[in-house]
């Protein structure tokens, strides 16, 4: 059995006194893919925004390759290899896909601020290795025939892709996926289905992915997490949270 990579100890969070979270505790081991899975308002989110640093709980602990913190601060998380798409696809619309993807290989830059203006130092043999790896991810997620196209102008689907290549460019030890499928049809799912699973043999990143498809979690995952008022009610592999009674009440109840 792997490592751990990531364990949450006795989280909450709440706005306002409204509990979003409620102590709530469970790892990932290095190398799995792990869903979140829950009705609407379960709080999955707001937990990934927790691992990430958008949010400081206000009860418990995060753990993470060995360091434990009481929050996350964004900056942090990327320097540690934290890497994150959103719901709403983030992206720089008016610039080609290829420029976006070196702009997620830039969070892993070792020149400073001065080298990279100035192109000295560092900076010039950075930019030729991020572009090489831009272009590499480009082919895996087999996107390159519109390297150079603005990002705004693709369809949705591929918007998404063009997402997962800026964070993998990022070369994440941990990758965050919120919704990576939302709005996509039964094609365009079962593509980036076989483009996760592929990420996370090829580059060896860890996924804690937001889904509500159940079919596409049972087929991607290794492990599950369900949510439902922001506290969780069941944890472990797909068959035996597929039968866990209050998971088919909450969710796969509804769902169907």
């Amino acid at each position: 059995m792997s490592a751990e990579l990531l364990r949450l100890s006795n989280i909450s969070l709440s706005f306002k006194g409204v509990k979003a979270i409620t102590d709530i505790s469970f790892a990932v081991a290095e190398g799995e893919i792990c869903a979140l899975i829950g009705p609407n308002g379960a709080g999955k989110s707001s937990l990934l925004n927790v691992i990430n640093g958008v949010y400081a709980p206000q009860e418990g602990d995060i753990h993470f390759a060995g360091e434990t913190r009481r929050r996350m601060s964004p900056h942090h998380a990327a320097e540690l290899g934290i890497a994150r798409t959103f719901q709403n696809i983030a992206l720089f619309k008016g610039m080609s896909v290829l420029d976006n993807v070196i702009s997620g290989a830039n969070l892993s830059s070792r020149a400073s601020w001065a080298e990279q203006a100035l192109t000295l130092g560092r900076a010039p043999g950075e930019e030729d290795r991020q572009r090489e790896q831009a272009e590499e991810i480009l082919d895996f997620l087999e996107i390159q025939p519109w390297r150079q196209a603005i990002v705004g102008e693709l369809p949705y689907g591929l918007q998404k892709r063009v997402e997962l290549a800026r964070a993998l460019a990022a070369q994440p030890r941990l990758l965050l996926l919120d919704e990576p499928m939302a709005g996509m049809n039964q094609d365009e799912k079962r593509a980036m289905s076989r483009f996760i699973r592929a990420a996370n043999r090829a580059f060896g990143a860890t996924v804690v992915l937001i889904e509500h498809d159940i079919g596409v979690v049972m087929d991607v995952s290794d492990h599950i997490v369900a949510l439902d008022y922001g506290k969780k009610i069941a944890d472990g592999d797909p068959d035996t949270v597929r039968h866990h009674p209050e998971v088919i009440a909450a969710y796969l109840g509804a769902a169907h």
